[in-house]
């Protein structure tokens, strides 16, 4: 029903009242084949989505997915072929291959962090950083790529960040108190994640019996320090001006996770294009 919606809404933006240039050139019954072509290498992700849309315009297409999601793709590889009617496949075009470039996208940026950490025993994750509307499609792709998703929103994850702490101190709560509060309140099965940016906000997200600890922009040097002094205690999280350049380096720390909102807002879309070309019967 997610993805039903979704694509739904991404025709009704492109389309609104119809497609004034397909509609007044390309007769009705007239039949075509279009190739989805990568442009340049990366992972795919999103093919299945893609295709909805297709078949969404013409449900009567037929589809054959050449490449499946998590595929390593190079350049000019045919991912996947579509059959049909030529006026619904150029309506579904530009959404089709908005899904399939922004997901791959992703997913290929996520690749690249997981490969620059291969061997170290850390999992990069996901953050919330994600186009409103798409976070469903966004993570997935993630997933695609390798990376792991943090949590999905505001209901399925405790997460105290700075403004939390700064408007509870404001009321008079130390860290520690506030956390311990915390704890009392949320549902047992949720683990309690608390942000820091100092090793003495770390020994007070210990006191206070936090389950995992986000190191929120330390440098390489301070987040080995915090690991050893955690010593397996919490869950440890760096974050925060994570880089490809940087992130073998924080890895080395000995941290958990590593997450990296760039893969999903910055991540640039892989170049696909869909060549059309008439068919008859």
């Amino acid at each position: 029903m997610l993805l039903e919606n979704v694509v739904r809404d991404a025709l009704l933006e492109d389309l609104g009242s119809g497609d004034v240039t397909t509609s007044s050139m390309i007769p009705s019954d007239q039949r075509a084949r279009g190739v989805a072509l990568a442009k340049r290498a990366g992972v795919l992700a999103g093919v299945e989505v893609s295709a909805k849309v297709f078949r969404t315009t013409d449900p009567s297409c037929k589809i054959a997915i050449h490449k499946g999601d998590g595929s390593r793709l190079f350049e000019g590889d045919s991912i996947m072929e579509v059959v049909g009617l030529a006026a619904p496949m150029l309506m579904a075009e530009r959404v089709a291959l908005n899904f399939l470039q922004r997901m791959s996208g992703i997913a290929t940026e996520t690749a690249r962090y997981v490969e620059a950490t291969r061997g170290l025993g850390v999992k990069i994750i996901d953050t919330r950083k994600t186009t409103p509307g798409l976070r469903a499609l966004e993570k997935y792709a993630v997933l695609v790529g390798g990376g792991f998703n943090h949590r999905f929103g505001l209901y399925d994850g405790v997460l105290v960040k700075d403004n939390h702490i700064a408007l509870t101190r404001g009321l008079g709560l130390p860290l520690v108190e506030a956390v311990r509060a915390l704890k009392a309140k949320v549902p047992h099965t949720m683990r309690v994640e608390v942000e820091v940016s100092d090793l003495a906000k770390v020994r007070e997200a210990l006191e206070a019996g936090a389950d995992a600890i986000l190191l929120d922009n330390m440098s390489a040097d301070e987040i080995k320090a915090a690991v050893k002094l955690v010593g397996g205690r919490a869950i440890l999280e760096a974050s925060g001006g994570i880089t490809l350049e940087n992130v073998r380096g924080i890895a080395e720390t000995g941290v958990d996770l590593i997450s990296v909102g760039a893969i999903t807002h910055s991540a640039p879309s892989l170049d696909i294009s869909l060549e059309i070309e008439p068919v008859s019967g």
